[in-house]
């Protein structure tokens, strides 16, 4: 380790006036390819062995000579830094670890320079417990103003002694700390549905939806182009707050008529403040969206969030999570496009992003095994290269498919996930608060590598990086693979290429055959192959193939975890 600290039509929308090219505005987002930056481990300035907006600046070529359309910034807020800076102390600065206000306004300016849009995260659930107005409220007492912002409430029994009810944290443990009163006393409990430093806020007070407003004026008037709404389905918690207990997994989100929505996840309610940031968004000139992080089931619960007059966007975590067989595939591409396609709103494509094991990796493990959360030292490891085979095939059907495309920062090198990283090292709060059990997601936010032999592989003048990178991972840095034919860095840059010229992302998807071992579409007059068998499978004849994850047969045929477009 280096460094420490005849086919089936499908209903789905066609854009109107869509363009292969986005030389003029049109409703960008429906099929914008949205590259994520995790600040704090993409290039680093100053040094210190954490990333920073400085850095950020110095490597936006990368994102031009990749082919993406825009950026999304995970936070760079000021924070205690509890959840890697999903704890926000001030929704208006730069935390100094990143730089200074004027270092995001640098880096927006030489976005647009660039021709890219920029979007920033947005953490409207919880604030930090170092939020000035948590600091407010804790010696204002029960029943003041400045609690009234957040979800305080009494104990049960005699004395309060126990929480309000028996929800649990996201990360482990209780949802519920006690706070000292101003006599010393134990007095009233605060909800946080994350870690202790990142208490709820109360939705139902109209103070907290004026505040966001004039966030989101704050960061629009600043020439941000969107919004990425953090936790987009729990602001807005069931009035008795009542005892829940989920049939598998804590606080797992989605609903079922077998197990029906939990109490504090994707209420009806949040549906309102999105409207109102919808209104918000319309009062400035240019083409301003929201994405949804909403982890809700069914898809059709994900796409109301989506809706004419809500958010532009959700993410699509069921296409995340579908198993890599034909058939599963095959069904969660459908239901995604007609139910997105029932509101009118584009489809949201995603692998990999900073909360899950990156997809070079999670596809490397067996097809029946249950999904980790996080991979340690001692834990199964994935198959490396079967990972990469489908990794690479599964990049090149998403960016087929009609709609908008995330790519996570160092998917584009073929980056596994970081799987050794000594326990003493880890900082999510998940391996704390569960006891140990849990590695958490350390191992997809580690420093990505630049350059093979220089120092922290050119994530920074130094050897530091705030985890450590692996000794592997110089083979997988940029200078290795730009301008070397068949890496995955230029096959990500073909497919982006093309999907552009082509006018992937958008039109109506075509369904060749029921899929068994193969699936198989069209896009207009490009056909897309991705084989799941064991046997290679036959191209039609007289097809001329454009792009291909992996190497074909000598025949031409398309082996196993191989995906083709061809015309």
């Amino acid at each position: 380790m280096r460094g420490g600290p005849g086919g089936r039509r499908l209903s789905t929308y066609a854009p109107t006036g869509a363009r292969p090219v986005d030389t003029q505005p049109n409703e960008w987002w429906r099929r914008a390819v949205i590259y994520q930056i995790y600040p704090r481990s993409f290039a680093d300035a100053n040094g210190d062995g954490v990333g920073d907006l400085p850095g950020i600046t110095t490597r936006l070529d990368h994102l031009v000579d990749l082919g993406v359309d825009a950026l999304w910034l995970s936070p760079f807020y000021p924070s205690p830094q509890a959840d890697a800076g999903y704890d926000v102390a001030d929704y208006r600065g730069v935390d100094p670890l990143f730089g200074r206000l004027e270092d995001i306004d640098k880096l927006i300016s030489a976005a647009k320079e660039r021709g890219l849009r920029v979007i920033v995260d947005l953490v409207p659930n919880h604030t930090s417990s170092e939020h000035p107005w948590f600091r407010a409220a804790l010696p204002a007492g029960p029943g003041s103003p400045e609690r009234n912002r957040y979800v305080f409430r009494a104990g049960k029994g005699p004395a309060g002694n126990d929480p309000p009810n028996d929800w649990e944290s996201n990360f482990g443990g209780p949802a519920w700390t006690r706070v000292a009163e101003r006599d010393g006393r134990p007095g009233q409990w605060y909800l946080h549905l994350f870690d202790t430093g990142q208490p709820d806020l109360n939705w139902d007070n109209p103070e907290v939806r004026e505040e966001f407003r004039a966030i989101l004026r704050f960061w629009l008037d600043r020439g941000v182009d969107g919004f990425r709404v953090d936790v987009a389905h729990g602001l807005v918690k069931q009035a008795d707050l009542a005892d829940w207990r989920p049939p598998v997994e804590p606080l797992s989100g989605p609903g079922t008529e077998a197990a029906p929505r939990p109490p504090m996840w994707d209420q009806d309610g949040v549906h309102e403040i999105y409207r109102d940031w919808h209104r918000v968004l319309a009062e400035y000139p240019g083409e301003r969206m929201m994405v949804a992080e909403a982890w809700v089931e069914p898809v059709e619960r994900m796409a109301a969030y989506a809706r004419p007059d809500e958010m532009q966007q959700a993410f699509n975590f069921e296409y995340l999570l579908a198993a890599w067989t034909a058939p599963a595939q095959y069904a969660v591409i459908t239901r995604s496009l007609e139910a997105t396609g029932a509101v009118g709103a584009p489809t949201t494509w995603v692998l990999s992003n900073h909360d899950v094991i990156r997809h070079a990796s999670r596809l490397g493990l067996p097809l029946d095994a249950p999904r980790p959360r996080g991979i340690g030292p001692g834990d199964p490891k994935p198959d490396p290269v079967l990972g990469l085979r489908r990794a690479r095939a599964a990049t090149l059907l998403m960016l087929a498919l009609p709609g908008s495309a995330y790519l996570y920062q160092g998917e584009e090198l073929g980056l596994p996930e970081a799987m050794d990283i000594p326990d003493e090292y880890r900082q999510d709060p998940t391996w704390e608060r569960s006891g140990h059990t849990v590695r958490g997601r350390d191992g997809c936010r580690v420093p990505i590598p630049w350059e093979a032999d220089a120092p922290s592989y050119g994530f920074g003048p130094t050897d530091a990086s705030w985890l450590p990178q692996p000794e592997s991972w110089a083979e997988y840095a940029l200078d290795r693979q730009r301008g070397v034919p068949g890496s995955t860095y230029e096959m990500y840059r073909s497919a982006l290429r093309l999907r552009r010229s082509l006018g992937l992302g958008q039109g109506t998807l075509a369904w060749q055959e029921a899929p068994d071992e193969v699936l198989t579409f069209r896009l207009g007059d490009v056909l897309v192959l991705t084989n799941f068998g064991a046997e290679p499978a036959a191209l039609p004849a007289g097809t001329r193939v454009l792009l291909a994850s992996g190497p074909l047969e000598a025949d031409g045929r398309v082996p196993t975890d191989v995906t083709v477009w061809a015309r």
